[in-house]
């Protein structure tokens, strides 16, 4: 009894301290602004969620540029001088502008701190979201991985502490910078609230009929690369003799040329639909129109993809190790991302049980509601005051 209270008392005291102490924090914004997916994403939904559940503290945001990707208070906006040199600005002068807003906390919310920012009397937090570029160094061009190590390795060193979005990430921070484990907090992140909202059937039947949609189709989102493995949904298809389209939606780069060697060469030509210029709203139906969303990737720092079709009640398909079974829990199957042949099993096994689909619907959607706004922005005020 006596520690069920004492329990209860601290999480009051905590929550009355946390409310009664305002912060004024800093970010790294320029993601916010200029980022129309992933650390753009994770920067707009963590600040969103700080704004709505702690309005007490103020939250400013340093960007090179202001666009329309994200709506906030001018006022809290910082943006460098006319005719400054904006990179050398983001990565020195930012620090300069702390006494000016009595800045308590800074946080890089993409990998990063300034160069400078150890001369001045603020916390420093840097969120990691991977080290991708270290583990498959094939993957980058020789100078941008030096880069990437040279930023990350200084900020992670430089931080009072490091959030990383998974397990699998915060593994991998110790590994290769040897930081001591006690300094990383595993936060997960949320996704966009379009995700959050389940759609009528006619809705989502007019979707279907913008993009000219089949009424039933698999569903892959991500940026065509390498990396994201689409070759394996391909093969798949191939390999099961699974008759049904496959809709792709994602960022191009010149990993399309194989794509599209292969679809030519296998006669996929009618299967395979790709969707370009797609909003929030109407990639969210799109995931709740698809019967199940395959992400065959190899290496991620968390997979919002996963969450995103989670909160579709869609089905998911994805890859075993490393943070996959974070974002997916158990009800997704998961397979070995380079055996297509299991793939096409399991893609089988689905179309052919609608039960387990809708068990794996249920499942995941009751999973998926830990990684939302409130938990997020609970542990990173934490984090700050901690």
């Amino acid at each position: 009894m006596y520690i069920v209270f004492l329990i209860i008392y601290k999480d009051v005291f905590l929550y009355n301290f946390i409310m009664n102490n305002k912060l004024n924090i800093g970010f790294d914004a320029k993601r916010v602004f200029l980022n129309k997916s992933g650390l753009g994403n994770y920067s707009r939904d963590l600040i969103t969620a700080l704004n709505k559940y702690y309005p007490n503290n103020n939250y400013y945001l340093f960007t090179t540029k202001k666009t329309d990707l994200y709506n906030f208070n001018d006022n809290k906006i910082i943006l460098p001088p006319n005719n400054t040199n904006k990179s050398l600005w983001r990565a020195k002068k930012i620090p300069s502008y702390f006494n000016n807003y009595n800045i308590t906390v800074y946080h890089g919310l993409s990998n990063e701190l300034p160069l400078t920012i150890k001369e001045y009397n603020v916390k420093k937090i840097v969120t990691i979201h991977d080290l991708i570029f270290l583990r498959y160094p094939q993957w980058y061009k020789y100078f941008d991985r030096k880069i990437y190590d040279r930023k990350f390795r200084m900020a992670a060193n430089k931080a009072d502490k490091i959030i990383a979005i998974s397990e699998q990430t915060k593994n991998d921070i110790v590994n290769f910078y040897n930081i001591n484990p006690d300094k990383i907090t595993v936060v997960y992140q949320t996704c966009n609230d379009n995700f959050k909202t389940l759609f009528s059937v006619d809705k989502i039947k007019e979707l279907k009929q913008k993009f000219n949609l089949p009424n039933n189709y698999l569903l892959y989102v991500g940026t065509i690369e390498p990396r994201k493995n689409l070759l394996t949904i391909l093969k798949s298809l191939i390999f099961g003799n699974i008759d049904f389209p496959l809709v792709v939606v994602g960022k191009k780069t010149k990993y399309i040329d194989t794509i599209k060697k292969y679809i030519d060469s296998n006669n996929l030509k009618n299967k395979v639909i790709f969707v370009e210029n797609i909003s929030t709203p109407d990639l969210a139906k799109l995931y709740q129109g698809a019967d199940i969303f395959i992400y065959p990737s190899i290496f991620e720092g968390f997979g919002i993809p996963i969450i995103e079709a989670l909160y579709s009640k869609t089905p998911v398909i994805t890859s075993k190790e490393g943070c996959f079974s974070e974002a997916g829990g158990k009800s997704s199957i998961y397979i070995n991302p380079n055996n297509y042949e299991e793939l096409a099993e399991k893609i089988n096994l689905l179309l052919n049980n609608s039960e387990l689909r809708k068990d794996m619907s249920e499942t995941g959607f009751k999973y998926v509601k830990k990684f939302n706004d409130k938990n997020l922005a609970e542990k990173i005020i934490q984090v700050y005051h901690s």
